[in-house]
């Protein structure tokens, strides 16, 4: 690494860094904060793009290259593509806060009305429109009932034949 790369790293490093803790202007919202696992990850970036011109040494363009596919990258992977926005819960969690808060949504709902049907039976497409009513929603996706089923039945709250 050069002396000017070395500088480039650190640099690009702290100013992730200082976007991720607030410092960018996030509005509340989670943003992507810098480990030492991104900057390991910024400098072999920085030497495969320097062993592709065939040069032993690492250059500050070749930092600010890595640095930037670094960022479209990280982009990529946290666009939520339901709302188009940047979201950290596509890579931490692999769902999108949206909906993951619809799930949860949808599982409160789902409990608070087998709740009140107690032993009752219910066929799976009533459970669906009654929690399209409760949710205020135009309908419920039927696989997304039939998942938070499953996973009362896995925890033993409910029987569920389909």
């Amino acid at each position: 690494l050069s002396d000017l790369a070395t500088r480039a790293l650190i640099s690009a490093y702290l100013d992730m860094r200082r976007m991720g803790s607030g410092g960018g202007g996030n509005n509340g919202t989670r943003t992507i904060s810098a480990t030492p696992r991104q900057l390991e990850s910024l400098i072999r970036l920085s030497e495969a793009l320097a062993k592709m011109r065939y040069n032993l040494v690492v250059t500050r363009l070749d930092v600010k290259e890595a640095v930037r596919l670094m960022k479209v990258a990280t982009q990529t992977a946290a666009t939520d593509p339901r709302t188009g926005r940047i979201d950290m819960d596509m890579i931490a969690t692999g769902r999108s806060k949206v909906n993951r808060e619809m799930e949860e949504a949808l599982n409160l709902s789902l409990k608070e009305l087998l709740s009140e049907r107690r032993g009752n039976r219910m066929a799976v497409s009533d459970v669906r429109r009654q929690l399209s009513e409760i949710m205020n929603l135009t309908t419920v996706q039927p696989n997304d009932v039939t998942e938070a089923l499953r996973r009362m039945e896995a925890d033993s709250l409910i029987q569920f034949n389909e």
